[in-house]
């Protein structure tokens, strides 16, 4: 089995207000939210640098297939439910690291924003010390990986984004975010451009819709909708045969 993938873009429509479109603070909040996420991102990305060897932790687990304790590279879950203990301010974990004390820096951040920008980190980070390692390796003095930038188009899972395919078939389409105005997070009713063609594209047989990212251009901003199928992968002399 294969995975075809692609990608379906639901314009948000920032006309003039009076002709549908959103409005101003609504445009200054869509800023506002990818600026915030960005720092979010740069605040995680400092601290798995910092904590670098914590990356490349080796954990124990028992395995059921081979029925003995293995060893394995610790998991990205793992490493998000590490950094959020260590932190974010809970009952249980009332004070986080010193110098590390995201619920203070990022009030009211909803989780699903936090635990999205922390997977971004944890990738980013993998991958910087991974080629920094190779780079090392090879001897060359030049060509050394530069530090992973933090700046991202946000990912919108559920509890982010409310994206029902009814509303995008009204005449006022519509889609529900949750952003950041640069005092708190509320959740906003964004018009989008919709159409019988991009309906028929999300609703398609074996498509299957994942997280869309915000992508904010200099005079635009659009949904970008993963859908992913699942596909039987012919093999090469079967394909070459074929007519």
């Amino acid at each position: 089995m294969g995975q075809a993938s692609r990608t379906t873009k639901l314009l948000l429509d920032l006309g003039q207000p009076d002709q549908g479109g959103a409005n101003s603070q609504k445009r200054a909040a869509l800023l506002a939210t990818a600026e915030v996420l960005n720092q979010a991102r740069a605040f995680y990305l400092d601290f798995f640098l910092a904590h670098a060897e914590k990356l490349s932790e080796r954990v124990t687990y028992y395995s059921e297939e081979h029925l003995e304790m293995r060893e394995r590279l610790i998991s990205a879950h793992e490493l998000l439910t590490w950094a959020e203990r260590a932190t974010v301010a809970t009952k249980e974990h009332p004070h986080p690291w010193t110098g590390w004390n995201f619920s203070e820096r990022f009030v009211g951040m909803p989780f699903v924003y936090r635990r999205s920008v922390i997977k971004d980190a944890i990738g980013k980070a993998r991958s910087y010390l991974s080629n920094l390692a190779t780079w090392e390796k090879s001897g060359k003095k030049k060509g050394k990986p530069g530090l992973p930038g933090a700046a991202d188009h946000p990912t919108l899972y559920q509890g982010c984004i409310i994206l029902d395919q009814e509303t995008l078939d009204l005449q006022d389409a519509f889609v529900r975010l949750n952003v950041y105005t640069g005092s708190d997070w509320t959740w906003m009713h964004y018009p989008v451009r919709s159409s019988r063609y991009l309906l028929a594209r999300l609703e398609e047989a074996d498509w299957k819709r994942q997280s869309p990212q915000l992508v904010l251009r200099a005079r635009s901003a659009a949904l970008h909708i993963p859908q992913v199928k699942q596909i039987a992968a012919k093999k090469v002399m079967e394909r070459k045969a074929a007519p």
